[in-house]
């Protein structure tokens, strides 16, 4: 591992009544310390700023849910970030705060200018320190959770490691808490199968759940970065990682995908269209031994619009997802040469991303 991306849940940095737990924060801060000693570039996503907000004051019931969210992450960060600061210096490693919304990974530009400044803050003895800016993310802003964050962050910065550090120990054949399930040491990202043993049910203080760390563990892994699902409570669970003896599920990388489409991958919220293809045009894109375009002769129809350079979504002709594309020109050409034949690609290869690639027999 040369460079690694750790996220750590709420349920790991609190305690039971929601208030921080310093003795785990302290514990993940020194299992990073050793990682960072040991050569290896890592980045830290971390909650926990709403937690540390509930210890610093007591808000009115008249507020609601998301402006409550908001005042306690704009305090709690402020004292999130002091204590890291301080427990992170006791190793001789200094602190970078980067709050984010998901509009800063939309624009190629933008997302090109954060990754710049993510490269500059992983030398020496930096520590960079991320979580989404609660204060202004509302609604369409918003991430799933910092499970979707932390994707985005390791596709962006080429790790080749991504540990998502929850309460649990991994992704379980059966509900984790009955004594008959055993826990699945490791899953290929593109076995449908074991999304069947995932709850849909949200952590008690966090925005996701195993659904959600699943989703964005398969999805990294389809792009070449190895992921974990551990248990961040577990004493010494990142060193163990590093060291090949842990207890957690590891879903395993496929071939490593461009930068490009790394960008697209994680950027599905923000798709403007989707472009519905035939089956041949489908079984060509899906198979491992080609390497194609999509041309307009395999379009069927265009929902939406979209201008050039926005991401789209491709679907079969059964409505089924196949994967997402930078369209080369806007929807109203796009849908006057639908069918045609010797027409430019609507996405050329170099743009093109498809999540269930395999051996079309």
């Amino acid at each position: 591992m040369k460079k690694i991306v750790v996220k750590v849940g709420t349920n790991v940095l609190t305690r039971e009544d929601g208030l921080l737990d310093i003795t785990a924060i302290s514990h993940l801060v020194d299992q990073i310390a050793w990682i960072k000693k040991e050569g290896i570039e890592v980045l830290l996503v971390t909650s926990g700023a709403v937690g540390a907000g509930l210890s610093l004051i007591k808000l009115s019931n008249g507020l609601n849910n998301v402006v409550h969210r908001q005042v306690l992450s704009s305090i709690g960060q402020i004292k999130l970030m002091n204590i890291y600061t301080d427990l992170f210096a006791n190793h001789g490693l200094l602190c970078a705060q980067v709050l984010a919304t998901k509009e800063d990974f939309r624009d190629r530009l933008h997302y090109i200018n954060m990754k710049n400044c993510f490269q500059a803050l992983l030398h020496d003895n930096l520590i960079p320190i991320v979580n989404e800016n609660d204060v202004v993310s509302v609604s369409e802003l918003m991430f799933t959770d910092n499970d979707e964050l932390a994707g985005l962050i390791a596709a962006m910065t080429n790790a080749d490691t991504l540990i998502i550090l929850s309460n649990v120990d991994g992704v379980f054949d059966g509900h984790p808490d009955e004594p008959e399930s055993s826990i699945i040491v490791t899953i290929d990202p593109d076995d449908k199968k074991a999304m069947n043993y995932i709850s849909h049910k949200q952590s008690s203080m966090g925005r996701g759940g195993m659904h959600t760390k699943f989703r964005i563990a398969r999805k990294a892994a389809r792009i070449g970065i190895t992921t974990f699902i551990a248990n961040g409570k577990k004493h010494g669970i990142l060193t163990d990682i590093l060291k090949g003896d842990y207890t957690a599920t590891k879903f395993t990388a496929s071939k490593k995908v461009s930068n490009v489409k790394k960008w697209i991958a994680f950027n599905e919220p923000d798709q403007k269209g989707n472009i519905i293809i035939n089956q041949g045009a489908a079984e060509i894109l899906l198979n491992k031994e080609y390497t194609s375009s999509l041309l307009p002769i395999g379009i069927l129809a265009i929902e939406g619009e979209f201008k050039k350079g926005d991401i789209v979504k491709i679907l079969d002709h059964d409505g089924k997802g196949i994967g997402l594309g930078v369209a080369q020109y806007a929807s109203e050409k796009a849908k006057k040469i639908i069918g045609h034949k010797g027409e430019k690609p609507l996405i050329h290869y170099d743009f093109l991303f498809v999540e269930h690639k395999s051996i079309v027999q």
